[in-house]
């Protein structure tokens, strides 16, 4: 399979993590298993909230704050195939930040954004580590979320 990667738009939102795909990653046919787009993409999340707010779990789900959160929901399209190990990153931005859930958007791309593997969108609930319901986004949490939410249009 030869397919060529989608052209994507200039990064004009969000923000681009560095990733490493490894041979490991790859299947018995030479790519980039199906399963591990969403895992790097939530490793390039964790290292953007990590960045932005210091927010990383160790352990211990009461002091985890925000990052006690769990999926709701998982889509993703894969475009073309990533047939070798190397440099890529994860386009990632909020399509929608709500009072306890989020949608976050993201692409699996070249290193420089330019082409396109995979996309998706994954929803998230913000949890109470006690009763594990929905709870509020921190303020701080709020404001830096705002900041990667993608333009309405």
């Amino acid at each position: 399979m030869t397919a060529e990667a989608l052209a994507a738009p200039a990064l004009s939102y969000g923000r681009l993590v560095p990733v490493t795909v490894h041979f490991d990653d790859l299947d018995a046919l030479g790519l980039l298993h199906n399963a591990r787009y969403p895992v790097l993409a939530e490793r390039a999340w964790a290292e953007l909230w990590q960045e932005l707010l210091g927010l990383r779990f160790e352990g211990d789900w009461a002091a985890a704050g925000d990052a006690c959160n769990a999926v709701r929901e998982l889509r993703i399209t894969y475009d073309a195939p990533v047939t070798r190990p190397g440099e890529y990153a994860v386009h990632l931005w909020l399509e929608r930040l709500g009072g306890t859930g989020l949608t976050y958007g993201f692409r699996f791309c070249s290193a420089d954004g330019a082409a396109t593997y995979a996309r998706g969108t994954r929803v998230l609930v913000r949890l109470d580590a006690q009763t594990l319901r929905p709870a509020p986004w921190s303020d701080a949490f709020r404001a830096a979320g705002r900041e990667l939410l993608r333009p309405a249009g």
